[in-house]
C-alpha cells in the first residue's frame, strides 16, 4: 500500500473520495479539534446516536466556508419499523444540523436484514435527495456478506481491532469484488484496551492510540477507520496515524500479540 492509499481512498460504490481516518463526535471532542481533524484530512464526520452539539458546529462552520461537499456527514437511526418515529429522528437531525441533505443514512445495529417498511422510507428519502447513500451497522460480522448480496446498502460500520479480528475472516473476503459498499471500521482501541498498559503482555511495547489506527488503516480492505476523541490531545494523537506509514510485517505482528493476549 502506498501513502496516498494509506491516507485518502474512494468510499467504496459511493465514490466518495474519503480521508482514511473518521471521526465521530459524540465522545466530547471540541468544534475545533474536530475542524483540525478535518483540515488535516479527516472529511467522513459520524454524527450518531450521540449528537453533540461541537460535531454540530463544526459542520455547519465547514458549510459557511463553502466546503460542505467536502465533508461525507453520517446520520445514525436505530428506529425499526413505523414511520413516525424514523421520521422524527431523520428530522431532528435536518433540524439540529441546518443540513438540506445527509450524506450517508446509517440504520444501526442490525444482525439481521431490515424490515422492508423501513428499507422503503430509506428509498422515498433518496428519491426526495435527502439523503445520498444508505448504510448499515451490526454486531454480527456473518451478516454483512448477506447484506452486501442484497445490493441495497452503500456502506458498512462494521468492529475491527487487533483484539477482534474475526473480520479479516467473516467480512472482508466476502464482499463483492465489484461495486463493492464503502467499508467504515470502530473501535480501533477495543475501547481503550490495546493502549492500556495493564492489558499489555509481559515484554511487549504498550501500543500507543496512533498504533492502533494505524494497524487498522493497514488492512487494504478497510476504507475508513473511525476515531472517537474526548478532547484535542486524543484528536492530535489520532491524526499522527497519517504522519506515519503502514505498519511493517514486524509490527502488525507486535499489534497481533497484544491483541491476542487481551482476547484471550
Amino acid at each position: 500500500m502506498n501513502h496516498d492509499d494509506y491516507i485518502k481512498r474512494s468510499l467504496g460504490r459511493t465514490s466518495f473520495m474519503a480521508g482514511r481516518l473518521g471521526i465521530s463526535g459524540g465522545y466530547g471532542a471540541p468544534a475545533e479539534a474536530i475542524e483540525m481533524a478535518y483540515e488535516n484530512g479527516v472529511n467522513y464526520f459520524y454524527h450518531g446516536s450521540l449528537r453533540r452539539d461541537a460535531m454540530t458546529q463544526a459542520i455547519k462552520n465547514i458549510a459557511a466556508r463553502g466546503q460542505r461537499g467536502e465533508i461525507f456527514v453520517v446520520a445514525q437511526i436505530y428506529w425499526r419499523m413505523f414511520r413516525w418515529p424514523v421520521m422524527r429522528s431523520f428530522e431532528s437531525f435536518m433540524k439540529k444540523t441546518g443540513l438540506d441533505y445527509v450524506d450517508g443514512l446509517l440504520l444501526g445495529w442490525h444482525n439481521t436484514h431490515p424490515d422492508q417498511q423501513l428499507l422503503d422510507i430509506c428509498q422515498e428519502l433518496k428519491e426526495k435527495k435527502l439523503v445520498r447513500f444508505i448504510g448499515i451497522s451490526g454486531h454480527e460480522r456473518k451478516a454483512f456478506p448477506e447484506f452486501a448480496k442484497t445490493g441495497l446498502y452503500d456502506f458498512f460500520h462494521t468492529r475491527y481491532n487487533a483484539v477482534h479480528r474475526g473480520g479479516e475472516s467473516e467480512v472482508f473476503p466476502l464482499l463483492p469484488g465489484q461495486n463493492r459498499p464503502g467499508l467504515v471500521v470502530y473501535t480501533a482501541t477495543c475501547w481503550g484496551q490495546l493502549p492500556n498498559p495493564g492489558k499489555t503482555p509481559p515484554g511487549e511495547k504498550t501500543p500507543s492510540g496512533s498504533d492502533c489506527y494505524r494497524f487498522v488503516l493497514s488492512n487494504p480492505s478497510v476504507d475508513v477507520c473511525i476515531t472517537g476523541p474526548k478532547n484535542m490531545e486524543q484528536t492530535k494523537e489520532a491524526l499522527r496515524a497519517l504522519d506515519r506509514e503502514p505498519m511493517t510485517p514486524d509490527e502488525l505482528g507486535w499489534m497481533r500479540r497484544v491483541g491476542d493476549y487481551i482476547h484471550h
